[in-house]
């Protein structure tokens, strides 16, 4: 109405800027350790541990190519696993990172979809090393085109050979898996040609420092 004041004008909220970095929270490319080898805790599961439960439908909407999403996405790993088979969680309530970045599993792990958002989530939560007696093929792929995660096989049943919590070691030369509480060691079959991949870092990183497509800076 005339002579009523103007409404103040509304100002936009200030546009929020991360200021974290995929080098912080990310260590694709950085998986083993300086004497090339893998160490850490074991988290056992069983067979046909499918997408759904390595990351449920509902977190697909994180971006992992932004860095904060990909943090969030790393803490929901494995929490589709039915909670009263697995007493123990992935990723602990209320922690960023798994303590377990080596996983043990049984027959065909990562079946179901072909999201890729699987093992980027359990990249994401610091895993580096799956030891499955197989695995669904596109999960298999995706491991190595992500850089995530390095998909071990190995002839005879594993998960019976270990706990989730045992320290265990990664030959990378050997191809065996050292159980760190019985001394036992496991072979491991080769990695073949997705090793240098999932080394450089993921298909586009390896493709990048072989000079198949031209580097970043170029």
């Amino acid at each position: 109405a005339a002579g009523s004041a103007a409404a103040p004008a509304v100002r936009a909220a200030p546009l929020r800027v991360s200021m974290v970095t995929m080098d912080e929270v990310c260590n694709v490319g950085k998986k083993r350790g300086a004497d090339g080898k893998i160490r850490g805790k074991v988290f056992v599961c069983g067979d046909n541990i499918d997408t759904d439960q390595i990351i449920p439908a509902e977190y697909l909407t994180l971006v992992p190519s932004v860095a904060e999403e990909y943090a969030r996405l790393g803490t929901y790993a494995m929490v589709g696993l039915p909670a009263e088979l697995y007493k123990t969680r992935y990723v602990p309530e209320g922690m960023e990172k798994s303590p377990y970045p080596i996983i043990i599993a049984g027959k065909n792990f990562g079946c179901g979809s072909s999201r890729e958002h699987a093992p980027i989530a359990i990249g994401a939560a610091g895993g580096c090393a799956v030891v499955a007696e197989s695995y669904a093929r596109i999960f298999f792929r995706n491991c190595s085109a992500t850089g995530e995660l390095y998909p071990w096989e190995v002839e005879a049943p594993i998960t019976e050979k270990f706990e989730t919590g045992d320290g265990a070691v990664i030959d990378f030369e050997r191809m065996v898996i050292l159980n760190e509480r019985t001394g036992e060691e496991i072979q491991m079959k080769t990695l073949g040609d997705l090793q240098p991949v999932v080394d450089a870092g993921g298909i586009f990183e390896f493709a990048r420092k072989s000079g198949m497509i031209k580097k970043k800076d170029e």
